[in-house]
């Protein structure tokens, strides 16, 4: 059970702390309640981009880093479709540095053009580096616009096209930042060697002057239930073919989530797993394959993918990928097997929750869609999925009318 106090500053900011004298380190986590999915669909990979314009400096302190090492801290940041994440560890005696740091890039970053245009180039090369050039990087663009028409989830967090960001403009980067890096769309959470009542002195100090935002009300399109399979054919110069699957599936408020997840450990949770028992050790139809799901706030997509061995056609390959779907329909799982892969997961969130920055992250996380207490909730939840609810989990996701095929061969296959 993770203990944690709250409380919110006149401005919006909400505060999360969790006190762990086993450790003299802290955790500074700020998330910013905006990540892929809001942005204009004319003007993708902003979120991603704020995140490297983040560590560019701020009007008073020119180099983010260097005083955070000073105090003996690190730091780093993510972006998904959902969300943006900045935290920092540094000794707990040293905490305040770290308020000062997020504060004052919160209130007051740098919008100057040598800034944008160096990061500018950062994502762009990263872009290029990752998703054109590198082999199979274009699949999840292809993917994503193949399985959602309407939502936002249809383009990747580095953006949708790298003209978007090539063309950003110095008003464009204001607005966005003006817009979501307020106090009022942000969770601050602290954990480590901390007291709640030094946390809320520090807070009022270093965040309570700043403004608070203009409320962001988020109005996302819905993506439509999707009627009949589709797919698409994709040839490129990649050593070996590659079959890609998704079907749509419930978002992180959905009834069924907890079971979902237990169905992709069943299928392709590792080496003794449904897929790679069958597809690679017993038919040796794959090199490598996998199952998994983003975990999405909104409803997202159920993946399997994997490269096929030399020889091996795509129809064979896709025909025998969806025989061991068949049977998640068909056959009521073995009590020990569910169990086993819930052991798993229990093992998992035990270990996630021994770290302070776990424990930070996971606070904000939760907080963000709904209340931090619910983290404290998930292991009795997945202890609760039966195998015939695994199974009818299975039936719902697992219909051809909800599946989406990306075919990508190797230019040198038949």
């Amino acid at each position: 059970m993770i203990q944690f106090d709250r409380f919110q500053l006149d401005n919006g900011l909400k505060v999360l702390v969790h006190q762990d004298t086993t450790t003299p380190m802290a955790v500074v986590n700020i998330l910013y309640n905006v990540g892929a999915k809001d942005e204009n669909p004319e003007k993708t990979g902003f979120a991603h981009l704020f995140e490297h314009l983040m560590f560019g400096g701020s009007v008073n302190i020119p180099e983010y880093d260097e005083p955070l090492q000073r105090a003996g801290g690190e730091n780093n940041a993510y972006t998904t479709n959902d969300l943006t994440n900045y935290y920092c560890q540094l000794p707990a005696e040293n905490i305040e540095t770290a308020f000062w740091l997020e504060s004052d890039r919160m209130l007051s970053l740098a919008f100057s053009p040598k800034s944008l245009e160096v990061q500018r180039k950062v994502v762009c090369e990263e872009f290029k580096e990752h998703y054109i050039n590198k082999p199979y990087g274009d699949a999840w663009h292809k993917m994503r616009t193949l399985a959602y028409t309407k939502h936002p989830y249809r383009w990747m967090t580095i953006g949708a096209s790298l003209a978007h960001v090539e063309q950003a403009t110095m008003d464009e980067v204001k607005e966005f930042f003006f817009q979501f890096y307020r106090p009022n769309n942000a969770i601050l959470v602290v954990t480590g060697n901390v007291k709640t009542e030094d946390i809320k002195g520090l807070a009022e100090k270093w965040f309570g002057p700043i403004p608070a935002g203009k409320p962001y009300e988020r109005n996302l399109p819905v993506e439509p239930k999707q009627e009949k399979h589709k797919s698409m054919d994709v040839r490129a110069d990649v050593p070996m073919d590659m079959l890609m699957m998704t079907w749509h599936m419930g978002g992180r408020f959905d009834e069924s989530y907890h079971a979902t997840d237990l169905l992709t450990e069943v299928l392709g949770g590792g080496a003794s797993s449904r897929l790679y028992e069958q597809l690679i050790k017993v038919r040796q139809l794959f090199s490598s394959i996998s199952c998994f799901h983003f975990g999405t706030i909104d409803p997202g997509l159920f993946v399997i993918t994997g490269k096929l061995v030399k020889g091996i056609s795509m129809s064979v390959a896709e025909k025998a990928v969806l025989e061991e779907v068949e049977k998640m329909k068909t056959e009521i799982l073995d009590a020990k097997e569910v169990q086993k892969v819930i052991n798993k997961t229990e093992s998992m969130i035990c270990f996630e929750d021994m770290s302070i920055m776990n424990r930070a992250q996971s606070l904000a996380f939760y907080e963000l869609i709904g209340d931090a207490a619910l983290m404290n909730d998930e292991l009795s939840k997945y202890q609760a999925v039966t195998p015939a609810l695994i199974q009818e989990t299975a039936r719902t996701i697992f219909q051809d009318s909800n599946r989406n095929t990306l075919y990508y061969y190797s230019k040198t296959s038949a």
